[in-house]
């Protein structure tokens, strides 16, 4: 499988079952409707989890720009494949936020917030802050970043088959510590894809895409994950 095609299903799957069990939270008449944060932090944990097991053998299941770019400093990733990867996680997130749409779709008319329909696609502050919503993601993605290289560097959890749940459950701690201020974006794909889905989709009654907010899920994550990449580098040489 190409680069492009493994990351392109990864995260669609990742996109899916994330987005998907937000829309089952917050959207009126769901079956889920105000289930609450510990079911959303757990349900994108287990997005998480699955994209890596369907995709991990074929591509390392990136699925996250933000991952990418530290396996890139990290020297695991040429840089002859990082656009590679890009192109097919954004591919991925356009395709699995169309599909939470779809299959939504009469929730999504029956909601009458707009700012609810546009939480399924993608992420904003509790508290507005530009600076220090930028810190939070940093943060966030810094401790993902990490968390992913501890995780694949031990060779137990391989061994077992358990990194692909070790990593999901990494994402669900992450959103249940530190997902509070930001929703916990972590990953440029998974906020802007959807974000553009949002704009483009014939979504009933939507409101604004928040464009004046939507840097920050890009480039927190991408500084969070160059950080945690030379952090891990720094503390565990090769």
């Amino acid at each position: 499988m190409s680069i492009i095609g493994g990351e392109t299903i990864g995260t669609a799957l990742l996109i899916l079952f994330g987005d998907g069990v937000v829309a089952a939270v917050l959207l009126n008449r769901s079956k889920a409707q105000n289930s609450d944060w510990i079911v959303i932090a757990l349900g994108w944990g287990l997005a998480v989890a699955i994209a890596v097991y369907a995709v991990g053998q074929f591509t390392g299941a990136h699925i996250n720009p933000a991952v990418t770019l530290g396996f890139w400093i990290e020297g695991t990733t040429p840089g002859g494949d990082v656009l590679e990867y890009f192109i097919g996680q954004f591919l991925g997130a356009f395709i699995g936020a169309t599909l939470v749409f779809l299959a939504y779709n009469r929730h999504f008319a029956d909601t009458e917030d707009p700012g609810l329909k546009l939480s399924v696609f993608c992420t904003g502050p509790a508290i507005r802050n530009y600076g220090w919503n930028t810190v939070t993601e940093v943060i966030g993605t810094f401790a993902l970043v990490f968390g992913v290289f501890a995780i694949v560097d031990n060779a137990a959890p391989g061994e077992t088959g358990l990194t692909p749940l070790l990593i999901g459950l990494l994402v669900a701690g992450i959103g249940l510590s530190l997902g509070g201020p930001t929703g916990y974006a972590i990953n440029p794909a998974r906020d802007l894809g959807p974000r553009i889905i949002h704009a483009v989709m014939p979504i009933p009654g939507k409101g604004s895409s928040d464009w004046s907010y939507s840097w920050i899920p890009v480039v927190g994550p991408l500084i969070g994950g160059a950080l945690g990449a030379l952090a891990y580098d720094w503390w565990w040489p090769a």
